[in-house]
């Protein structure tokens, strides 16, 4: 067996070496993990590839989206399976077939809104859906907004501003939604996750976190479970500080942390997280893991490389 991580109900194996990629390809880094109800596994990339599929055993199946995305953020499987990718370089969502056909653009691409307009988009970051089919947009680096949508891409209202108050976010970094239609928001530089109801009314936040960067709930689940993914530090006066970040919390829909994967450190062993970006479970509890191993282990790694951008791990309890 391999490393084990987690404990109580919630303990993990971590599979080395999860996903065989084609001779000679690279991922270069994972922004975003998709799966779909077969278990198949969408890779949003950076490299040359943009998007890479694998089924459940980690065989590579196809890729597609070479030539459309500038650089991958954001990836959300639909209520109808379809596949929406954020694309914060490009300033646009898109939704996609799963055989990479795209249906539905949303902004305009190469054109961003006028830095903290609240106007969709300025380098939007994810996508999350509401038991209704109603989507929202997570937006982003360069604004502070978040922008619900009707199913057919319509724009129905927007909240938020620059801040650290209630309902404020100071980069909007990933979006959930559970199945009674709260809204969950890592509010990545507040290092919190604020919760709103579907009409963007701020509730309650969940602090005690370290830059949450992914986020992963089940929509469909009556009590779910909130998995997210933390940055470590991003200033060099801190950088080599412990315990803060590089790690997966796992909370209840109330805001208590359940269990904690991960080691006190960053690195690159079995169980040691770097930059952990984008985050999916699949049909077995199983928990796929993309991280930007070049954008942030460039920052501690010299000289930058590429690592083990996607990892796999195998629910035990």
């Amino acid at each position: 067996m391999g490393v084990t991580l987690g404990s109580g109900g919630y303990r993990f194996e971590v599979v080395e070496g999860w996903g065989k990629l084609p001779d000679g390809w690279t991922f270069r880094e994972v922004a975003a993990v998709g799966i779909d109800r077969n278990d198949n596994v969408f890779c949003f990339t950076r490299g040359d590839h943009p998007v890479i599929v694998f089924d459940r055993e980690g065989n590579f199946l196809r890729s597609w989206g070479e030539g459309t995305f500038k650089r991958a953020h954001g990836a959300t499987i639909g209520p109808d399976d379809t596949l929406f990718l954020t694309d914060d370089g490009d300033h646009t969502v898109r939704k996609c077939s799963l055989d990479g056909k795209v249906l539905l653009t949303v902004g305009v691409p190469g054109q961003a809104a006028a830095y903290q307009s609240g106007e969709p988009f300025n380098r939007c970051t994810h996508v999350a859906f509401s038991p209704q089919g109603e989507f929202y947009v997570s937006d982003g680096y360069g604004n502070s907004r978040v922008h619900k949508y009707s199913p057919d891409g319509k724009l129905l209202f927007s909240w938020g501003e620059p801040g650290c108050d209630p309902g404020q976010f100071n980069i909007v970094h990933n979006i959930v939604t559970d199945k009674d239609g709260w809204v969950y928001v890592a509010d990545r530089e507040n290092h919190r996750i604020q919760v709103f109801n579907a009409d963007g009314k701020y509730e309650t936040q969940w602090n005690n976190m370290h830059r949450p960067c992914a986020l992963y709930m089940d929509v469909t689940k009556k009590d779910p479970i909130c998995y997210v993914g933390e940055l470590g530090p991003g200033m060099g006066v801190n950088n080599e500080c412990p315990n803060l970040g590089c790690r997966i919390d796992i909370y209840d829909k109330n805001g208590e942390r359940l269990a904690r994967l991960g080691d006190i450190c960053p690195g690159e062993k079995p169980g040691q997280f770097i930059a952990p970006h984008g985050i999916a479970l699949n049909s077995h509890g199983d928990i796929f893991l993309g991280e930007v191993s070049w954008t942030i282990r460039g920052q501690r790694l010299n000289p930058p490389r590429e690592l083990r951008s996607l990892q796999k791990l195998k629910r035990l309890s």
